[in-house]
């Protein structure tokens, strides 16, 4: 990557689990784990593992020139809350189908 600027993703071993005001949104055992360089660990976690009926697409984008373009969801109370990369750049393709939200417990 530009610049000393790195990504890596690897399979996760142990379990991960998002909670929002005591109700439970995404609970797996196979996130995967981004590195990127400054920036802390993400868990992207299988979107068959998130509870997506329970989030609302909220119509916000970012672009991040190694990763590509997020779409963002919410909650009534939580806005943008979960994002994922719809159509990742071929060096993340890791990620397409996972959800990254900004708290995750881990076990």
């Amino acid at each position: 990557m530009a610049d000393g600027h790195t990504i890596t993703i690897e399979q996760g071993t142990g379990a991960v689990r998002v909670v929002h005001d005591g109700q439970v949104l995404a609970q797996s055992s196979r996130p995967l784990l981004l590195r990127e360089t400054g920036c802390p660990v993400r868990y992207y976690i299988p979107a068959a593992d998130v509870r997506t009926d329970l989030l609302t697409p909220s119509g916000t984008h970012t672009y991040c020139p190694f990763k590509g373009t997020a779409s963002y969801w919410s909650l009534p109370d939580a806005p943008d809350l979960v994002w994922a990369y719809p159509d990742p750049k071929p060096e993340v393709a890791e990620i397409k189908d996972h959800l990254c939200f900004y708290e995750v417990e881990t076990d």
